[in-house]
């Protein structure tokens, strides 16, 4: 039932004001969803019983998908199915007592020093797009901040002469300083190539693609995987990964827990605790491998 699904979409945007990646994320596993009913049952999603439902999540486990992955399609289909039951098309809910085991959940990617600085390397600044590359994988690395928040910076979120960068996440306002080089690194992007790459002179954006208009996330990480590529790097790289690897480089070097907090704009200290532990693991494990007494 097409209109069901994207009427759900119209409620998630409009009346729950969800996130674009929230509603993005939702009705991309409830699509899925009703594809694989379609092709294996020819049946529509809102006929779907309890058991086509264990058997899609079953099918999703087999299919190499983690733990966390399934549990959040579970979660998706939970608040459609109660969607419409609210709007009074289904009686009932055909999601009953179907729990997901999420598994152990990974540590973040951390990168190394050395991996760092092959992966900053990589950009070359002989045409536009080279130095808009090098700023922006220079700016995350120095400011930590979320793939959103740096294609959401626009030209007056930036203080060259002070050398910080204004971020505005989803609940407050942060000054975040630049480190010499990705100072360097961004003003050479915006006094040099900036102009010559945007589509409009009243484009605010900072970082544009080639079509001169604001960067996208997928197209940042398809650069980020590019430069992944030539650097060699075998680890799994993410935008957030150079987020974590700010963060615990940071706590490496002697920075408090309350100002890293406070730079990655977490509301909760809790979540800035989760870096500590990290720490607290690795230094066990030098010790273990490298005390002759371990």
């Amino acid at each position: 039932m097409l209109d069901l699904v994207s009427a759900y979409e119209n409620y998630l945007t409009k009346v729950k004001q969800a996130s674009a990646n929230t509603v993005a994320s939702y009705m991309r596993d409830i699509r899925q969803f009703s594809q694989w009913l379609r092709e294996s049952n020819s049946i529509d999603i809102v006929d779907a019983s309890k058991l086509n439902i264990a058997d899609y999540l079953a099918h999703l486990e087999s299919d190499g998908r983690s733990g966390a992955t399934v549990s959040r399609s579970l979660a998706s289909l939970k608040n459609f199915y109660s969607y419409v039951v609210s709007t009074g098309f289904l009686e009932h809910t055909p999601i009953v007592d179907i729990h997901i085991d999420r598994g152990e959940k990974k540590p973040p990617q951390i990168l190394t020093g050395r991996e760092i600085e092959l992966l900053l390397s990589q950009p070359v600044c002989v045409d536009a797009k080279g130095y808009r590359d090098k700023a922006m994988l220079e700016v995350m690395y120095a400011t930590g901040i979320r793939v959103t928040e740096l294609i959401q910076l626009n030209v007056a979120d930036v203080n060259l002469d002070l050398g910080v960068i204004k971020c505005t996440g989803a609940k407050k306002t942060r000054a975040i300083p630049l480190y010499p080089a990705a100072l360097r690194a961004l003003t050479a992007y915006m006094e040099n190539v900036r102009n010559s790459m945007i589509a409009d002179m009243d484009e605010q954006a900072l970082f544009v693609n080639v079509s001169g208009i604001r960067m996208s996330r997928q197209g940042f990480w398809k650069i980020l995987k590019h430069y992944q590529a030539s650097a060699h790097i075998e680890k799994e790289i993410t935008p957030h990964t150079l987020r974590h690897s700010f963060a615990v480089h940071l706590l490496e070097n002697g920075a408090d827990l309350t100002s890293v907090q406070e730079l990655m704009g977490h509301s909760d200290i809790s979540s800035t605790q989760m870096y500590t532990h990290m720490i607290n693991q690795k230094l066990k494990s030098v010790y273990a491998k490298c005390h002759p007494k371990a």
